[in-house]
């Protein structure tokens, strides 16, 4: 049991030396790690674990050698990950069959498995250290500290890796000068709205009220995003750390970690953190020896988009309908049964703990001016390299698509880039070297949000983009403001028109009138922002919205309705392969014969044809094409 700073400062001292002798092989063992994040345990990282620990004993092995699965590595295409210290030699695309030939090549003799190696795209050369793949060079972790190292199931090894030391000197430090810390760094929340983390404190801070909260929002919603899924599977202590600061600074007793019931491997370990913690009094009652005490508890989200949104999730974790009011009061002022609550993200508070560790000027000298820090961000879609990145604010879109990311597969040309999931908007070509930071992202029609960034091509069309992401609001608005719940299903109508091919310019100009509407008058951010993904489609592809409507095609070829295929008669070579394939019986032989070739072509009846692309995938000569 942990009761004094000299005890905690003791068991850090420890575990911190326990943490370098593992990394740098001054204990003289071999340490296997293993990616613990939901996407590798969906590739059997857990079983490839398992199988490490037998092949290990069966060679006598296990006192040599430790076995551990720590948090997300977030190169996530290349998953699951094994890494071996000290060497620091890492291995993708693991298999179980792939264990016994790691143990015995690379434990037993000491020789690198090339073929498991990272092969670099441009270079073709293969890659033994993390650090040195492209992927992770650019990066700095700082919300994702400890992911992808520490065991996120021990709280020693979290204790090892810097975990307690920022409220070991909170604590030391009066409430308005730890509020004062968090301003001068300026973190801005990360959860969307970009507010600053310090003003919000002292809003709450300056109410005169023994009961406080707060709130950690983990109701990640977005399509395509997993950054506070992977931080709370990572290092979950590190968010604890950071909502007891906050208690502590506003002067909060309770704290409410809000995470939606799809995360079961974040929920499992962030009950193991505070667990952990509490048993070792880093939580409960006079932590540290202080005056100060606090307790954490979780509700779990039913999965609804809307609860991302502050009012919205307070209202759900009070056993009410996640449904938004008007503001003001703000939260900060009347929040939790009507107390000072203070609501921040995953990611806010995963980077306070770094702050107060390292002092507000660590923090500030990264990012712009407006936008200090780093950010994580879910890169998706059309990339090479799909995973978790964070990055320094005033990154570029260029470096982050195309250095991190690897650029697009195929060779295929960059369309835009989707920021802020489906509540932001899509950015061109002509965007790739703008800096990204809150500020910037906004001036140019689209958003930071919680970090989603979906690349697009040439293949994407961008009337089906919004349209999908409209799909996506429709279902998830709440229905309580008329603007929200009726506007998004007018804009979703008229976007399905146009994609029928059954759309009129007029409609354009109901979509812009729709949006402004919507955007003006909804009560909570998602009716605010919805029209954002119209709105910046129309605004940089406004061609591609004429071409549905005046000339009734998709130029990118996804809009089944303005869609046809066809058979090239000079490269068919009457196979049949195509006909066969048909679900529709509406391919069929023609009388004539290519130069050079045996058999007569086939052809389509494109009244009969369902558009299901069954005869393109099972031709092996290229000779269908969609028009």
């Amino acid at each position: 049991m942990i009761a004094t700073v000299d005890q905690l400062n003791a068991n850090i001292a420890e575990n911190t030396k326990k943490i370098q002798d593992k990394l740098s092989g001054a204990d003289g063992k071999r340490h296997i790690v293993l990616c613990g994040g939901t996407g590798c345990l969906s590739s059997h990282s857990a079983e490839i674990t398992e199988k490490f620990n037998t092949v290990l004993a069966e060679k006598n092995l296990s006192e040599k050698v430790t076995v551990n699965m720590v948090g997300c590595f977030g190169f996530c295409s290349q998953g699951p990950f094994v890494k071996i210290y000290p060497e620091d030699t890492l291995y993708r695309l693991v298999k179980l069959e792939d264990v016994e030939e790691i143990v015995e090549s690379d434990i037993v003799n000491n020789t690198i498995v090339e073929r498991l190696l990272y092969v670099d795209p441009v270079t073709k050369e293969k890659v033994a250290k993390q650090d040195e793949i492209n992927f992770y060079k650019k990066q700095r972790r700082v919300a994702l500290h400890g992911c992808g190292v520490i065991n996120p199931e021990d709280i020693n090894e979290a204790l090892g890796f810097g975990g307690y030391e920022g409220l070991r000197r909170a604590l030391t430090m009066t409430q308005q000068e730890v509020v004062d810390e968090i301003m001068k760094s300026g973190l801005r929340g990360r959860g969307g709205g970009g507010f600053p983390a310090g003003r919000k404190w002292q809003f709450a801070l300056d109410q005169k009220n023994d009961e406080k909260y707060v709130v950690c929002n983990g109701d990640e919603g977005d399509p395509g995003a997993f950054m506070d899924r992977s931080i709370l599977e990572g290092n979950p202590l590190a968010v604890v750390e950071g909502m007891v600061i906050a208690g502590y600074a506003i002067g909060a007793q309770n704290g409410y970690f809000y995470v939606r019931a799809e995360y079961p491997t974040a929920v499992k370990r962030l009950k193991i953190a505070i667990r952990e913690a509490e048993e070792l009094g880093l939580l409960g009652d006079n932590i540290l020896g202080s005056d100060f005490s606090f307790r954490c508890h979780i509700r779990l989200g039913a999965g609804a988009f809307v609860c991302g949104d502050e009012e919205d999730l307070l209202n759900s974790i009070m056993g009410k309908r996640g449904m938004p009011r008007p503001r003001p009061p703000f939260p900060a002022i009347s929040g939790l049964w009507g107390t000072p609550t203070i609501v921040n993200n995953v990611e806010t508070l995963a980077c306070v703990p770094f702050i107060m560790r390292n002092g507000y000027e660590e923090f500030a000298k990264v990012g712009t001016e407006r936008s200090k820090g780093t950010k994580v961000f879910a890169l998706g879609g059309k990339v090479n390299n799909v995973g978790l990145v964070e990055v320094p604010m005033g990154t570029t879109l260029r470096e982050l698509i195309f250095d991190i990311g690897g650029g697009l597969p195929g060779g295929k040309k960059f369309k835009a880039i989707q920021t802020g999931g489906p509540s932001g908007g899509c950015l061109t070509e002509e965007y790739l070297d703008e800096p990204i930071d809150f500020d910037n992202l906004v001036a140019k029609g689209s958003m930071m949000g919680s970090g989603g960034a979906i690349v697009m091509d040439e293949d994407n069309c961008m009337v089906d983009v919004a349209k999908f992401y409209m799909e996506f609001i429709c279902d998830e608005s709440c229905g309580k403001c008329t603007p929200c719940r009726i506007g998004t299903k007018r804009m979703l109508e008229i976007l399905t028109r146009i994609t029928e091919g059954k759309g009129t310019m007029e409609d354009l100009d109901e979509l812009d009138e729709l949006s402004q509407t919507v955007k003006t008058n909804s009560l909570c951010a998602l009716g605010q922002t919805s029209s954002n993904p119209i709105v910046s489609t129309l605004t940089h592809f406004r061609d591609e919205y004429i071409a549905h409507i005046v000339d009734k095609k998709c130029p990118a070829h996804i809009c089944k309705n303005l869609m046809e295929y066809h058979i090239d008669p000079d490269k068919c070579i009457g196979c049949g392969m195509c006909a066969k394939g048909c679900p529709a019986s509406c391919i069929t032989r023609t009388d004539y014969i290519a130069p050079g070739h045996k058999l007569a072509s086939m052809v389509i009846d494109p009244t009969a044809c369902v558009k299901c692309g069954a005869c393109m995938s099972t031709c092996k000569f290229s000779a269908i094409e969609k028009r």
